[in-house]
């Protein structure tokens, strides 16, 4: 019994709470139009039928919480447990249904309006002391069934990322496999992973520091557009990075969908990250390769490297490694083949190749070094001389850039 209030309010207020179970099936029907009009429950995420089920349900719990409130204290299985059961399952089934928090909150709390706009249609012009001394505990039972409906939705939209997150992790391990991959596995990767398996994707990878950069990168959410994802995998110390190109609008040519690849469409984030980076590559059945390219590529980043690199930047890094490993040694012989320079000789000849080798052009590279054309001239005759190396020559050029890279 509130403090104040005689048998006689009681037994009123009792007799009010019956008039609201009365008409339950009134309250039932209002709160399925007026919660409609919220966008999430007007699109059927939720069908009419389990709508007023629900809301059936909802009522006469919260109306027999009003008839007994020492259901608030009761550890029996009364009300308040019935009520708390409920909530529960109510949030759990509404986070699965896909309602977002903000219109669950609102659904809930047309629970309070509705109940108190009833009780006070059903009430005397008398009942108006009585309906004021209750409103608090109308809105205690309320809100406690929207406080423990909104606990149980949150965790379960925990559980089902946990859920999520585990089943992209494990068709993201398939996709690395080095095993041939089926059809079936790219399918069912591309469904979980919410992508389409024939797109262009670009990836990075890196080890050490990088790699715990790239982590948070993917972690914070670094993609390119609010509907891309970045995808993370992580083995023998490297982590890798993909995502799938935005495709542009319009179409290409034969009415193709055209889609746009490049640099450009890497994640800003990553721009300052130190990784093997391959881009435009076409489908998941790709990727294996594309990201054993990426690792490599990792392998030859130098010191002085700041963000991702590319084949196209690294070819000759590339070549070198693969001639190293095939156990020749072009840097060797190169700085055999200059052993024979006077002093400072050297220096200037080295100085000026790699000018040239930048820039492709005698009089560019006179003006960068600030020497007379012929200079440069004499300086390129006395390192074929030297080395052996004719700069003119395409083929022999490229052995240099391959030494030096």
């Amino acid at each position: 019994m509130h403090n104040g209030e005689n048998a006689g309010d009681t037994a009123r207020w009792g007799e009010l709470v019956e008039g609201l179970h009365g008409r339950l099936e009134e309250l039932v029907e209002l709160f399925v139009t007026r919660v409609q009009e919220i966008p999430e429950y007007a699109d059927n995420r939720v069908s009419s039928p389990e709508l007023r089920s629900t809301a059936r349900e909802t009522f006469r719990r919260l109306i027999d919480g009003l008839r007994d409130e020492r259901f608030r204290h009761s550890n029996s299985h009364g009300s308040q447990d019935s009520l708390a059961r409920f909530a529960s399952e109510l949030g759990a089934k509404r986070a699965r249904a896909g309602i977002s928090p903000e219109a669950l909150i609102s659904a809930v709390r047309l629970d309070f309006s509705i109940l108190w706009a009833d009780l006070r249609q059903i009430a005397d012009a008398e009942d108006a002391v009585l309906l004021t001394s209750r409103v608090d505990q109308v809105w205690r039972v309320v809100d406690e069934f929207a406080t423990q409906t909104h606990s149980s939705y949150s965790s379960e939209r925990v559980r089902m990322a946990q859920e999520e997150s585990n089943i992209r992790r494990e068709f993201i391990a398939r996709l690395f496999s080095k095993s041939e991959l089926s059809a079936d596995t790219i399918s069912q990767a591309a469904a979980a992973l919410v992508t389409d398996p024939e797109a262009r994707f670009s990836i990075v990878a890196a080890s050490g520091d990088a790699a715990s950069k790239l982590r948070t990168v993917a972690t914070q959410g670094g993609w390119l557009q609010p509907s891309q994802r970045l995808y993370v995998h992580e083995f023998g110390g490297s982590t890798y990075v993909f995502w799938a190109l935005p495709r542009a609008h319009g179409t290409g040519s034969g009415g193709a969908a055209r889609q746009d690849e490049g640099p450009a469409y890497i994640p800003a984030a990553i721009t300052g990250i130190p990784c093997g980076y391959v881009e435009g590559f076409s489908g998941l059945r790709a990727l294996p390769s594309a990201a054993r390219t990426a690792e490599r590529l990792a392998l030859l980043l130098h010191p002085a490297d700041r963000g991702p690199l590319t084949a196209a930047a690294a070819w000759a890094r590339l070549a070198k490694q693969q001639l190293q490993d095939a156990g020749l040694d072009l840097w060797a012989d190169l700085e055999s083949a200059l052993s024979e320079c006077r002093d400072g000789e050297r220096e200037r000849l080295t100085e000026t190749v790699r000018n040239f080798l930048h820039t492709g052009n005698i009089t560019t590279t006179a003006q960068e070094l600030f020497c007379h054309r012929n200079t440069i001239l004499n300086r390129l005759n006395r390192f074929q001389e030297l080395t052996g190396i004719d700069l003119a020559v395409p083929a022999q050029a490229a052995r240099l850039v391959v030494a030096w890279a």
